[in-house]
């Protein structure tokens, strides 16, 4: 990596000073680089964590697998790999019962990117397979942080006066609005843009790893 700085004039101690065509290079690479990011992210949805579904893990299975051995195959080094995973997030290794683990999604069960200006409601399973909690957090699409000036971001297992079916199942609506009655199960979105959702188990348990338990996705309301 260093190197490759050099080859444009980035050296330790010595100013960089670009000219005008130089800097004109580097803002058309960073802008086909976002660009290569981004197809690569929504790429990495089409291995689905459950068969048939939309949630995936936050990083590609090369990647994964890497981190999980340590990266011990001596001519595997899944660069690029890394570089779309470490654009947008990071994530943990499996510990049964500690830590956490996280599923990601982009789209709504009919394979529609999630729009900030519409409604949808994903129906969290009782019994979920954590030992601490659950969390549902609304990220922007376009710079994968917060969304700016949103009420709040997730809501969580943990959160005070959420609604729980009799059954156990947790209604947790995505919207612009809170659906009637709905706010403490509501996590609001921008009309600006789209949105994704990540969701955390904290204490992850056998269940979420083996698949017998299965979060389904998310449903837009009509």
């Amino acid at each position: 990596m260093i190197d490759r700085l050099t080859s444009i004039g980035i050296e330790k101690g010595k100013p960089f000073s670009p000219d005008p065509r130089t800097r004109d290079v580097l803002n058309d690479a960073a802008g086909e680089a976002h660009a290569w990011l981004v197809a690569r992210y929504e790429a990495s949805f089409s291995s689905p964590y459950y068969e048939g579904g939309r949630w995936a893990l936050p990083g590609s299975r090369e990647l994964l697998d890497g981190q999980a051995t340590f990266f011990a195959k001596p001519d595997v080094y899944p660069v690029d790999a890394r570089g779309v995973t470490f654009s947008y997030a990071y994530f943990t290794p499996k510990h049964l019962g500690a830590g956490s683990s996280y599923l990601l999604t982009i789209a709504d069960k009919d394979g529609q990117l999630l729009d900030g200006g519409a409604t949808y409601r994903l129906v969290v399973p009782a019994n979920a397979p954590v030992r601490q909690y659950w969390s549902a957090t609304v990220y922007d699409r376009a710079t994968h942080a917060p969304i700016r000036n949103a009420r709040w971001p997730s809501r969580s297992s943990q959160t005070p006066g959420l609604h729980e079916n009799p059954e156990g199942s947790v209604d947790i609506y995505f919207g612009p609005e809170a659906p009637d009655g709905k706010e403490s199960n509501w996590v609001p979105t921008s009309t600006d843009g789209g949105f994704e959702v990540l969701f955390r188990f904290y204490g992850p348990e056998k269940p979420l790893f083996d698949k017998t338990w299965r979060l389904p996705d998310i449903e837009e309301m009509t």
